[in-house]
C-alpha cells in the first residue's frame, strides 16, 4: 500500500514527464477530447503545445462539463492576510526574510476590525493567509484566529506554512474547513534553489502535506504550483498526478486547484517560464476536461478582462476585494503588499459581472451543520 505521495513522485521523473508532454501530437489531443474518461496521459496531451490549435474546442467542452457538474454558479471568497512575518528565504516572494520590509502580525482587535469590514462587503467565505513563521504565527495563533472568526463565517480556509497531522487535527474543531498548500514547484532539483533556507527548504515535508491533511480529515484540500517558477506544463502535470493520487486515497475530502501566476512583488525574480493568457486558458480547460469534480479557483492576480472571460471556462471560485497586506481592509493607509493585485474590482462589481454572463454569484454554499 502506498504510504504517501512521495512513493508515486519517486516513480515519475521531471525530465521524462517534460519530454512526454512536448512529444504529444495532434492525434493525442484529439483522442483525449473524444474520450469520456481521461487519463494522466490525456492530460499531458491537453497541456502540450500540440493542443494550442484546439483551444476553442477545449473551452466549449470545459464549459459544458462545468455547467453539468457545478451549474452556472461562481463561489465568492476573500483573502485576509494575518501576518507578513516569515522565517524562510524564497527567491520570488515579498514575505521572504531577506526582504527589508515592515513586518506586521494582527492582534485580536485588528482581526476583528478586518472582520467588520469584510462582513460589510457581504463575504461568508474567507481565506486566511500568513507568512511562514512558526514562533509568531503558529498553531496557537491559528486556533485563536479561528475562534475569533468562526462566529462570522461559514467557510474558513487557511493558506499558511505546512503543519503536522496533529496540528490540523487540533485546528479542525475550531472551524477550519479548507487548507491550501502550493508545492511551488515539483522540480526537486530546482526547489532548493528557490528555497535555500528555512523549514520550507525541506522538499518532501511540503510534498507530503496534503497526505497529512487527508489523514487529519480536512474537508477540502487545495493544490497548485507557482506558474512561472519552472516549466508550467511539467509542474501542472505533477499537480494533476498529485490530485489523482489524493482523490483515490483520501476520497472523503474535496479538492481544488488554483492557478497562481507569479506577478511582480517586493524582491521578486525574473520568471523562468512566462505563460501567456491563451496558455492559462488552455491549462484551466485541461484541468476541467481531465477532472469533472475538482474546483478551479482564480485570484485577483489576473486582469479584469481575463477574469471576465474565465467565468465560462470552468472556473468555480473567484476572489475579489483583495488586500494582500495585513490589516489592509480596515487600514486604508499605504503599506507594502506581498504581490501586486491586478483586478481591484469590488465583490459587488464582480457579482454584477458574473450575473451579466448568466451565472449566479454564491456567497455561501456550505456549512458544517450540513455535513
Amino acid at each position: 500500500m502506498v504510504s504517501s505521495f512521495s512513493s508515486i513522485f519517486d516513480q515519475n521523473y521531471w525530465n521524462s514527464a517534460k519530454a512526454n508532454i512536448y512529444a504529444k501530437t495532434s492525434a493525442d489531443v484529439e483522442n483525449a477530447l473524444k474520450r469520456t474518461v481521461r487519463t494522466l496521459h490525456d492530460f499531458q496531451a491537453l497541456i502540450s503545445p500540440a493542443a494550442a490549435p484546439y483551444l476553442e474546442e477545449m473551452a466549449q467542452l470545459s464549459n459544458t462539463i462545468t455547467a453539468k457538474r457545478f451549474g452556472k454558479t461562481i463561489q465568492m471568497f476573500i483573502p485576509m492576510y494575518l501576518s507578513n512575518e516569515c522565517q524562510n528565504i524564497c527567491t520570488y516572494c515579498g514575505f521572504s526574510q531577506n526582504i527589508d520590509i515592515p513586518r506586521k502580525t494582527l492582534n485580536d482587535h485588528e482581526i476583528l476590525n478586518e472582520v467588520a469590514v469584510i462582513k460589510s462587503l457581504g463575504y461568508d467565505h474567507i481565506l486566511l493567509v500568513t507568512g511562514e513563521a512558526n514562533q509568531t504565527v503558529g498553531v496557537k495563533y491559528f486556533q485563536n484566529a479561528l475562534k475569533l472568526l468562526r462566529p462570522h463565517f461559514s467557510h474558513i480556509s487557511l493558506e499558511v506554512q505546512p503543519l503536522d497531522q496533529e496540528d490540523y487535527e487540533l485546528l479542525t474543531p475550531f472551524g477550519l474547513n479548507t487548507v491550501l498548500v502550493y508545492q511551488e514547484t515539483y522540480n526537486e532539483a530546482e526547489y532548493k534553489t528557490h528555497h535555500p533556507k528555512g523549514k520550507k527548504s525541506n522538499f518532501f515535508y511540503r510534498l507530503e502535506t496534503p497526505d497529512r491533511l487527508g489523514k487529519a480529515g480536512v474537508h477540502k484540500i487545495g493544490l497548485g504550483a507557482l506558474i512561472g517558477l519552472e516549466d508550467w506544463r511539467t509542474d501542472s502535470f505533477f499537480t494533476a498526478l498529485h490530485l489523482d493520487y489524493l482523490e483515490k486515497t483520501y476520497w472523503k475530502s474535496k479538492y481544488s486547484v488554483s492557478f497562481p501566476r507569479l506577478r511582480p512583488c517586493a524582491g521578486g525574480i525574473d520568471l523562468k517560464s512566462n505563460m501567456t493568457d491563451k496558455e492559462l486558458v488552455q491549462l484551466i480547460c485541461a484541468y476541467r476536461i481531465f477532472n469533472e469534480e475538482v474546483e478551479l479557483s482564480l485570484s485577483t492576480r489576473e486582469s479584469e478582462s481575463f477574469r471576465n472571460n474565465a467565468i465560462k471556462l470552468g472556473i468555480t471560485n473567484l476572489s475579489a476585494d483583495s488586500k494582500t497586506n495585513p490589516g489592509g481592509y480596515a487600514n486604508t493607509e499605504d503599506s507594502l503588499e506581498q504581490f501586486e493585485i491586478c483586478d481591484e474590482r469590488s465583490g459587488s462589481t464582480m457579482a454584477q459581472v458574473i450575473s451579466a454572463q448568466g451565472y449566479e454569484p454564491v456567497w455561501k454554499d456550505w456549512d458544517s451543520v450540513l455535513q
